[in-house]
């Protein structure tokens, strides 16, 4: 039988889960006002700096007691630069449920070999959180880029409690609410969400955090990147655009779009009501469609800007773990060649199955042209899976 193809396509292909897609508005031309070839010591270099920190600190409603630094190398710069500054100072609980949230227990136990609880879950799945032990400095990320599932909430994080939490929130930000009275330490990166450019992190510091940084001095040496105080005290220029190492002034352009493109559909409530929708829309598709479903298997924790689907087919369910692997990787192969949606496999880590990005820089427009694909590449992949 020869499938038609659809008839529609989507205006933007690009539901990639990082680098995440640009709002529809963008061009080059919108960087035009870059400070390019200038230094970011200069004035129009901190003045561009300080904007990008305080429009986030607007944009998401971050307290103004709160530090906001632009660090280097991405989510992962930031992040890194958290533990390795901050723990050791206590107990360490540590959640994972996902391959992002694993390396991070990595890194504590093997390099910086401390003993941690590790409350760990299947993909699909959340740890216990109730069992998380709050007396401890806790590490966790808010969503699970690779497995589609997040916290609900701040509610299983203690008021009272007497660690740190640190949260690495870089595909939650900009797309759900984060409680800043809940988190110590909270980092991401400009690619994530509002599909800035890659190489810069954010930090973001609750006064708690501040508080152990010039009080605690860690035990083990810090590279120049990680190093946040001296001589006890809060490098504060960090925190007003004075980064540690020399930004990209043309990057540092692309996310004050961004953050200027966030404000005028509504800011952070407005980001958040787009990706919901674009869930809503996923949910009402897998509710119609028998052969697929969500990884997450608890829809309060499904997330509206990773969503990964796996193959429920028997048909597919009968043959071993490589071919159904090669099924995936199949379907979203015919996508691409297509031209009708990119980088959509599921991570190279987690079950096999497709991950579309669905963040408020998405048109639920390209969602609805994107699915009658889904089911013509899956029926086409079906078909050659039942001449073999």
């Amino acid at each position: 039988m020869t499938l038609l193809k659809p008839g529609i396509r989507p205006n933007n292909p690009q539901f990639s889960s990082g680098p995440c897609t640009k709002p529809s508005t963008w061009t080059l031309d919108a960087l035009s006002g870059a400070a390019l070839g200038r230094s970011h010591r200069a004035a129009i270099g901190k003045d561009k700096l300080l904007a990008a920190i305080e429009t986030t600190r607007e944009v998401l409603g971050v307290p103004a007691d709160y530090k906001i630094g632009i660090v280097p190398a991405s989510d992962t710069g930031a992040v890194e630069m958290a533990l390795w500054s901050l723990l050791g100072a206590r107990g360490v609980d540590m959640l994972s449920w996902e391959s992002f949230g694993s390396g991070w227990v990595t890194d504590v136990v093997k390099q910086l070999k401390l003993d941690v609880t590790h409350h760990h879950a299947d993909y699909g799945q959340l740890p216990d959180l109730a069992a998380v032990n709050f007396s401890n400095d806790v590490v966790f990320t808010w969503n699970g880029t690779t497995s589609g599932v997040r916290v609900p909430n701040g509610d299983f994080i203690a008021a009272d409690r007497a660690g740190l939490t640190i949260c690495d929130a870089t595909s939650a930000v900009f797309a759900q609410d984060l409680p800043w009275d809940k988190l110590d330490v909270t980092t991401y990166s400009w690619q994530k969400v509002l599909g800035g450019e890659a190489a810069h992190g954010m930090l973001i510091l609750s006064p708690r955090a501040v508080e152990r940084l010039e009080s605690y001095t860690p035990p083990w040496p810090l590279p120049k990147i990680f190093r946040l105080t001296k001589g006890g005290k809060l490098i504060d220029g960090i925190f007003k655009g004075a980064t540690i190492n020399t930004p990209s002034m043309l990057a540092v352009e692309d996310y004050l779009f961004a953050l200027n493109w966030a404000k005028s559909v509504g800011g952070k409530d407005g980001l958040m009501a787009r990706a919901d929708a674009n869930l809503k829309f996923l949910e009402d598709f897998v509710a119609a469609n028998h052969w697929v479903d969500f990884l997450a298997e608890d829809p309060e924790t499904r997330s509206n800007t990773s969503v990964c689907l796996k193959i429920t087919d028997a048909r597919v369910g009968a043959i071993d773990a490589d071919a159904r692997a090669g099924f995936a990787k199949g379907l979203a192969k015919l996508l691409e060649v297509e031209g009708v949606a990119y980088d959509i496999g599921s991570y190279r880590d987690a079950p096999a199955g497709l991950r579309i990005w669905t963040g408020g820089t998405v048109e639920t427009s390209d969602l609805q042209a994107l699915v009658p694909w889904l089911n013509w590449a899956f029926e086409k992949q079906l078909g050659e899976l039942e001449t073999v």
